[in-house]
């Protein structure tokens, strides 16, 4: 039975997202691994949005959502992704106060992976 539950939480874990960004604009994102519980299989993703004021918003609203899956999550870190749609950019930079920095080189092999098309650099500048 535990394998049959395993196996549930691995597939629930393949069918979230990797990257849910806002389509435009300069927002903050945090870099957040998902854990399966008592499972050492796992998955980093990212999140970001406009609507958010500061980093933690955006984790209060991630973190009860894996639960209600039966995941865990944790924050690895923050920073702010400008998405230029137009030009087909997306900039990671920043860092977040309560999280801390995200590892941007991750951030970005992720966001390659969802935006193949795009030009996307990051560097630790803090604007």
């Amino acid at each position: 039975a535990l394998k049959a539950v395993a196996l549930a939480m691995a597939e629930a874990l393949a069918k979230i997202p990797n990257v849910e960004i806002d389509p435009e604009g300069t927002f903050k994102y945090i870099l957040v691994r998902v854990n399966v519980k008592d499972g050492d299989v796992n998955k980093n993703i990212i999140r970001g949005t406009k609507s958010a004021e500061y980093h933690n918003h955006i984790f209060e609203k991630v973190s009860p959502a894996m639960e209600s899956l039966g995941l865990m999550c944790q924050c690895l870190g923050g920073g702010k992704i400008e998405h230029n749609s137009t030009d087909r950019k997306l900039r990671v930079f920043g860092e977040s106060t309560a999280f801390g920095k995200a590892d941007h080189s991750v951030s970005v092999e992720m966001l390659k992976s969802v935006y193949s098309d795009y030009e996307i650099s990051w560097s630790d500048d803090k604007k």
